[in-house]
Formats: C-alpha cells, structure tokens, sequence
C-alpha cells in the first residue's frame, strides 16, 4: 500500500477528495489528514508518505512554503497539488519546488485524480530501481576494492584457515582472474626494512608500505590479474594469473614482471629488494603453497640460520661495549678497529639478511646514544637513513657505517676542544683529547701547535684554571673509569691503556682527582643488593 497524506484547510474537499476513488482497491491508502502545513509537517514527521495532495492556499503555512519544505526535508515524497483558477502563480512556484503536478478543484474526478496517483507510483517504483542499481554498484566496487583484494591476497601468507578457498570464491563472485589457467606467487623483501622503518611512527610505515605496494602494483599490471600485497616485517607477496598454458612461457612472464618490481622500486623509491618465485600451480586454492616455497627460498638463499647465533651475538654484544668506550676515549683508530671485527664476522652474509640489520641497528642506536649524551644535534651528522635503501654489500655498510662514526668521533672532539677557549688553547685541547694515551708532555703539544712551550703553559692555565699536567691527568682518569665500568681490563692493563707509564703514580693521581682509590670507585659502580 502507497501511503496518502491529505492537506486542506476545508474538511468538505478532503471528503471529496477521499470519496472519489475505492483507495485501498487501488493499492493506496489515507495515513492522515491535515488542516494547513504546519499540522501536515507535524504528521509527516512521525511517518513520511509516499504521496502528498497538498492544498495551494491555506491559512498559517500555504502550499506554496509547504512544497519547499517538503522539498528539502522529504525529498522522496511525491506531491500533487490543488488549486483553483486564480491560485495558478501559486501552483508553478510549487511546481519549481518539485510537485509532479497539479489538479483543478472544480474539475477533479475519479479518473484525473487515479492517474496522477499512478504516475506517482510509477516515479517512486522507477526510482527504488534507481536507488538499488546504485546500491549494487557500490557494494560490487567496494567489493572489488583494492584493499579488500588485497587482503584475500595477504591471508595467504598469514597462513588463515581456508585461504586460497577464500580467494578462489572471492576471486569466482567478482570476476576475478578470468581465463586464467595458471598461477603462482612471489615472495619480495625490501631491503633494508627494519633499519629504514624502525624509526616510524605507525602512521608514517603505512604510508611507506602503502607507497612500496602501488610502485610493486603498477611494475606487474592489472590488479585483478597480478595483485601485490603486504605480509608484514617488509615482505610483500604477488601473485600471477596466466591464460597461457606453457608453463615456461607463464615463468617467462613472472620474471619479466618481477624484475621490473625490482627496477621500479630502485627507481621510484631508491629501494632495492630481494624475491623469489614459488612454483606454478592450477588454481587459486594452491597459491598458498606455492608462496610458502617462495618463502623458503627467500629464506633459503638470502637468510641465514639463526637457530645457533651465541658466537654472533657474544660478539656484537662486546663490540658495544667496546664502541661506547672507544668513543668516549674518542680513538678513531680503534672505533674503526672494532667496526671492521664486528662486519668480519657476517662479511660472508648478504645484507639482507636480518643479522646484519640488527648488527646495524644496533649499532646505529649507540650513535643515537652519544650524540644525545654529549648534546649534539644528529641532524647533521649521521647520514639519512634513507641512504640505507641503496646499500647492496655488507661492505658498503661498513664503509657507511665507518664513516657515520667518524663524523661523530669528530664533532665530539670539536665540541670538546671548542668552548670559550682561544685558538691556540682549543688546539693544546684537542692534541691532549688525541694523544692522551700516548707518553705525552707539554713541550709536545707546543711543538705540535708552532708555540713556545712557557707561553702555551701560562696561556693554558689562565684559560682552563688548570696545568696542562693536570688537565692531561683528568683526561686520562676520565677514561680509565670508562675502562673500569667495561669490566673486561685488569686495573694494570687500564693504568697503561690511558697513559700512565707507572700504576703507583696512576692510583696516586687517582684517588686525588676522584676522592677513592680505584677499587673503591669499581665497587661503588656494582648494582647494590637488596
């Protein structure tokens, strides 16, 4: 039934109009009655109509202001209007404002007033058709949403329940893959994630996935054909459809495509990456196998063993050690040293593989830590991570990563050696930050900086409150407690290791600089028991 709501300030012509035609017979039925617009708003507030036969002229709210409301607060009501001679200015307003017509009261009859109800009907039928072809269109494009798609795709390496069969249905309710007669899927790690993403908030590695996966996408084509789709921790995988029947012509195929992946990503994003192809399969339902090879040859050729890493791990963990003192002590020579030691030991590993990420990581962490403990803005000196996505050789990562710590080792000599001091103090400052360890003296440093030695000695104690022997003396003290807190150097071999030819005269020097002797300040470095 097509509800009818009536508007007419006279109760005589909405009886007329009522007893015109067997409503219900007709499919139609008279859901309410009102007496000027204000009370037909009310009405149709708490139930909307289908149909409107709504007065021109009446008193507190005309038909004309009623059709415009109508208009804008019930846009899919149908409204047919009533009108005399002298109101027909009124009627082509109300027309603009959207009625389907209008009726002459001193002409309405059965006949008139049943066929504008019918066209009503037929506008409201035609446009629920309207509405539903519109409604199956978005749900088909929303189905057929790349995200969605890919979210089938990466099921499969997350090894859901049923998802190859999740995807062959999928893939048969969208037409998806049609004519295809072969298929397969690709493993793709970029390289290096971890290191270029660990950084990111959430929201900047969605984006970076997100910009990884269109670049993959337009390399290999039509995503209803070949879809790429990410899998987590910097794997992504794709899989190919083929209506070709030859096998080697669908791998053909796949390696074309899979090295253009790998070109785009170079070139777009300044990313290399790694891949592997899984076998070919004859249906959708088998790509989750075929992946799964694919990712075992990832990991097969590019990935080491990891269920045995003690040596690697003992180490890198005393390569830290080690690089944090070294830094401290600000010696180049053996930063570098422990740099080489720690690459030798993966220098046979590709650089994809998730060891050397850690190692640089890590390593990269501690240049974070210094710069940090020491108040140097890194902006400036530890290279952009983004250069990382270049590197393709363990080698050129240490190079990288050598050359990372030189820049630091240097703007911490150079914040050191600054200070309020003059030029030629600054550079007294630096040879003693240099060459503490050395067997070294103030005539030395004089000779090194083209000055009289008695003039470099009265200069520096009025600039640093101290003696070149005492600064010198604090410089190394300061090391050895470094030293000390290793844990990894006997109390001799530390006295030596920092300049003191004699230990007597290094416990001496000791105890006076820091108020306790040195195996009292290593006591009150150990975590105290509860």
């Amino acid at each position: 039934m097509f509800q009818v709501v009536l508007v007419d300030d006279e109760a005589l012509a909405r009886n007329d109009v009522k007893s015109l035609i067997d409503w219900e017979k007709h499919g139609f039925t008279i859901c309410g009655e009102a007496h000027n617009g204000a009370a037909a708003i009310s009405i149709m507030e708490r139930h909307v109509p289908h149909i409107a036969i709504l007065d021109v002229s009446m008193p507190i709210m005309n038909g004309v202001e009623l059709s415009r409301i109508i208009k804008n607060r019930f846009p899919k009501v149908k409204m047919i209007m009533l009108s005399s001679f002298d109101d027909y200015d009124y009627v082509r307003t109300c027309l603009m404002n959207g009625a389907m017509d209008y009726l002459l009261k001193h002409r309405l009859n059965s006949a008139a007033l049943l066929s504008l109800l019918n066209k009503a009907v037929q506008d409201l039928q035609c446009e629920q058709r309207e509405d539903e072809a519109r409604n199956a269109q978005s749900k088909m494009i929303e189905r057929l949403s790349p995200v969605i798609l890919r979210e089938y795709v990466a099921n499969l390496v997350r090894e859901v329940q049923e998802a190859g069969e999740e995807l062959q249905l999928y893939a048969q309710d969208n037409g998806l893959f049609v004519h295809s007669v072969n298929y397969a899927a690709a493993a793709v790690q970029i390289v290096p994630f971890l290191l270029l993403t660990e950084s990111f908030t959430d929201v900047q590695k969605n984006r970076f996935v997100q910009r990884v996966t269109d670049v993959m996408q337009m390399a290999v084509g039509d995503i209803h054909k070949r879809t790429a789709a990410y899998a987590g921790e910097g794997r992504f995988i794709v899989i190919f459809s083929s209506s070709e029947r030859s096998e080697h012509t669908v791998t053909a195929q796949m390696n074309q495509a899979m090295s253009s992946l790998s070109h785009s990503l170079e070139k777009f994003l300044n990313l290399r990456c790694v891949h592997a192809i899984g076998p070919i399969c004859r249906s959708l339902r088998q790509l989750a196998a075929s992946y799964s090879k694919a990712n075992q040859l990832m990991n097969d050729k590019f990935f080491v063993d990891l269920s045995a890493p003690v040596q690697r791990d003992s180490l890198l963990i005393e390569g830290q050690k080690q690089l944090l003192l070294f830094l401290e002590q600000l010696d180049g020579e053996k930063v570098q040293r422990v740099i080489s030691s720690i690459f030798e030991a993966v220098r046979d590993e590709p650089v994809y593989s998730m060891t050397v990420q850690v190692i640089v990581s890590e390593m990269l962490r501690m240049v974070e830590k210094t710069l940090k403990r020491h108040s140097i803005e890194d902006n400036k000196i530890i290279p952009a991570r983004s250069e990382l996505g270049r590197l393709g050789t363990v080698g050129e990562f240490e190079r990288w990563m050598s050359g990372c710590y030189a820049s630091i080792l240097e703007a911490i000599k150079q914040q050191q050696a600054g200070g309020t001091y003059s030029r030629h103090i600054s550079q007294a400052v630096q040879f003693v930050m240099d060459h503490y360890a050395s067997n070294i003296s103030l005539e030395m440093a004089a000779n090194a900086i083209s000055l009289n030695s008695s003039y470099l000695s009265r200069r520096f104690k009025e600039e640093t409150q101290m003696t070149f022997t005492e600064y010198l003396n604090r410089v190394r003290i300061k090391s050895s407690c470094l030293l000390m807190e290793s844990g990894t150097y006997s109390m001799k071999h530390i006295s030596s290791q920092v300049g003191f030819i004699n230990y007597t005269y290094f416990f001496k020097v000791f105890k006076s600089i820091t108020g306790m002797t040195p195996q009292a300040y290593m006591d009150s470095r150990k975590p105290s028991k509860k």
